[in-house]
């Protein structure tokens, strides 16, 4: 049966794309800026069926990604953040919980950890500390 699923996967990754040329507007961009005081961030995110990879993010630099979430309630994308020996797992972005709950499309990391915000510079709200 996964083989079936892997199959069909170039399917879904064409019809994706031809959603978001015929309706830009449901694309989603996730955006995480690292605004720590003097460290690097090291942000690996990926959701089910995409591996976004690790990227290293300077000192006022961001990592951004867009997509368009899929009818199939794949588009669960989460993040590790990493600096040092500090490490902070988090959901950016959760189709399903998007209109229901609050869901973030910038993640603004600082030296106490994470706040989400729906516009860069405003409003922005603690979402969690470094472990």
């Amino acid at each position: 049966m996964a083989a079936v699923h892997k199959n069909l996967l170039p399917a879904v990754v064409l019809a994706t794309a031809l959603i978001v040329m015929a309706h830009p507007s449901t694309q989603k961009t996730i955006q995480i800026t690292n605004k720590l005081s003097s460290k690097i961030l090291i942000v690996h995110c990926g959701c089910q069926h995409v591996d976004l990879g690790g990227r290293t993010v300077e000192i006022d630099a961001n990592y951004e990604w867009s997509f368009v979430p899929d009818t199939f309630g794949w588009s669960v994308f989460r993040c590790n953040l990493t600096v040092e020996d500090k490490r902070l797992s988090l959901v950016t972005f959760d189709k399903a919980k998007y209109h229901k709950e609050l869901n973030f499309n910038y993640w603004v990391v600082y030296d106490d950890g994470v706040y989400g915000t729906d516009s860069i510079g405003i409003g922005e709200r603690f979402i969690g500390g470094w472990k």
